[in-house]
């Protein structure tokens, strides 16, 4: 057993002679964060160069501070080589990956702001590329897939629109099935509907009423209703309101014992207290499809948010699956592997797709 939680034969599964042709994609990309952080410090440590002497410049170079930014520069570098280390790229680790996958059945989970689509100010702008869209179509073609959200599950089918998929919305408090059937699923249309959290309804609706009023004061703030969660976006407030907000959701809340607040990527999300997140809506899922106590399946997850943390700790859990963070800095995470931004979920999904044609030794669904 890895650390990545899989078992990993030693040796990775053997790929085409003439495979590096059929992957006409871009290699990983450098890290963006890291590197401005690097000018930003390399700039502290040149700053003013230009303007002062020589003998200036020559007692900054010596002194404390340059020594202080010259180690920071360092530690960045350090932290984000460790942390790679520990969850290396996808991308450069695929050959490991479908080595896990020799002998099991791949469900894929795939979360969608931040993983299929961009973060974007307006939530209601975060559009997926119509590449993406048939990057996601193609691995639904060829393994069970389902998109695990915390957007309202109408709201993350309207984006997607791809009716041959399972979707979780309200951080899978509302499943449903496939419209459309599948080859991997003998599913009906409209199958596998999944609500755990009804009665919370009437309270969802009024705590959203209340926060569309009452944070009219704090500008850039948006209220979406998810259904059974409100999320409280906050990516277009000053920092300085951010407090003040805060104090406002708190306050609504208050009056509402049965429901809890927890923080996703720039926003505030108020959600029922039933022991439901989207970890449990990946065992429901898995369960629904008939792989609850299997061991020839391999559940592969990928997602950005705090939020996905709960999907990648059933994965540890179960000894049994990938889970894979969707992001550009080193932070804390249960996922096995990273990728850097959307481009490359979407490479990372072609990929497995067409290795999944050319492979020959994994039995076919």
């Amino acid at each position: 057993m890895t650390k990545q939680s899989v078992v990993v034969p030693e040796l990775a599964l053997a790929m085409p002679p003439n495979s590096a042709a059929l992957y006409p994609y871009p290699p990983p990309r450098a890290m963006p964060g890291v590197a401005v952080r690097k000018k930003y410090l390399q700039a502290q440590m040149e700053l003013g160069s230009g303007l002062i002497n020589g003998w200036v410049e020559s007692m900054r170079a010596s002194s404390p501070t340059h020594a202080k930014a010259a180690a920071a520069l360092a530690a960045v570098d350090d932290d984000h080589t460790a942390w790679m280390v520990k969850h290396p790229s996808a991308l450069s680790k695929f050959d490991q990956i479908v080595a896990a996958s020799k002998g099991k059945r791949i469900v894929m989970f795939l979360d969608y702001d931040g993983t299929l689509s961009p973060i974007v100010d307006d939530p209601d702008a975060a559009f997926m590329s119509d590449t993406m869209r048939l990057a996601v179509r193609s691995v639904a073609r060829q393994f069970p897939t389902a998109i695990v959200s915390g957007r309202c599950r109408d709201k993350v089918f309207d984006f997607v629109k791809l009716a041959e998929l399972y979707y979780a919305g309200s951080h899978g408090m509302d499943i449903k099935g496939p419209a459309k059937a599948s080859r991997h699923t003998k599913a009906k249309a409209k199958g596998v509907l999944f609500q755990p959290a009804s009665e919370f309804l009437p309270m969802i609706e009024q705590v959203h009423e209340s926060l569309m009023e009452k944070t009219k004061c704090i500008a850039g703030s948006k209220v979406e209703n998810n259904k059974f969660c409100v999320s409280v976006h906050f990516r277009c407030v000053d920092e300085k309101d951010w407090s003040p907000l805060a104090d406002i959701v708190k306050a609504v809340l208050k009056d509402y014992p049965k429901l809890k607040l927890t923080q996703g990527r720039k926003v505030l999300e108020i959600r029922p207290t039933i022991k439901w997140d989207k970890g449990k809506a990946l065992e429901f899922l898995l369960e629904s499809l008939g792989f609850a106590d299997c061991s020839n399946v391999l559940p592969v997850y990928i997602g950005d948010d705090r939020t996905d943390e709960d999907a990648f700790k059933v994965l540890r859990k179960r000894g049994q699956g990938i889970g894979i963070l969707v992001s550009k800095h080193a932070k804390d995470t249960n996922a096995s592997y990273s990728l850097q931004e959307p481009a490359e979920v979407m490479e990372f999904l072609l990929r497995l797709v067409e290795w999944d044609r050319l492979s020959k030794s994994r039995p076919r669904w």
